[in-house]
């Protein structure tokens, strides 16, 4: 009889190689699966993008906040201030190769590279995607003056999918991140 073992998504991730391999044959977006955002699958369908909008697999945003970068950084790695300004819980391992769990476990990814207060690279999915794949989500922390703008590179999902991730990030991150840095 075989044994099957039912691991939780920060007991089985992969390594930083898989991740980048993953990578290449990702196949899906920050919310493209409809159970990633607890909906079933008959009640969701997302608009598809027309035109070259449609054909792009990554997308760039940049967007100014009232804090410094180091209280940015830490927003976005430290779980304790994830589950406050994302409602969801999350847990993070803060090393370069660390597993994270966002959202109540809906993203998962690994850390790929992390520079204090200025970049953190990280290979993630939404736990619908097979095992394996991965995105890959670039923050840039820049300081200007008194405020600070991330730059987000987010590359590696699949086409048709950019209106929606696009709109994500706005309504996951930056709004919800905005109300908690004041």
């Amino acid at each position: 009889m075989r044994k099957e073992n039912k691991l939780t998504p920060l007991q089985y991730t992969p390594t930083r190689r898989q991740a980048f391999a993953g990578v290449a044959v990702a196949v899906g977006g920050l919310a493209a699966g409809a159970s990633v955002w607890g909906k079933p699958p008959q009640e969701m369908t997302e608009a598809q993008s027309t035109g070259v909008e449609g054909l792009l697999t990554y997308l760039h945003q940049e967007v100014d906040f009232k804090a410094s970068p180091q209280r940015i950084y830490e927003a976005l790695l430290d779980y304790q201030q994830f589950n406050s300004f994302s409602g969801l819980s999350a847990e993070i391992n803060r090393q370069e190769g660390g597993a994270f769990s966002l959202f109540g476990a809906r993203i998962l990814g690994r850390n790929v590279e992390l520079v204090p207060n200025r970049r953190i690279v990280q290979a993630w999915r939404p736990a619908s995607w097979d095992p394996g794949v991965y995105s890959i989500v670039k923050f840039e922390l820049k300081e200007q003056g008194g405020h600070s703008t991330i730059v987000l590179d987010h590359t590696g999902f699949p086409e048709g999918s950019f209106r929606h991730l696009a709109q994500g990030w706005h309504e996951r991150y930056w709004e919800p991140l905005r109300k908690f840095l004041v």
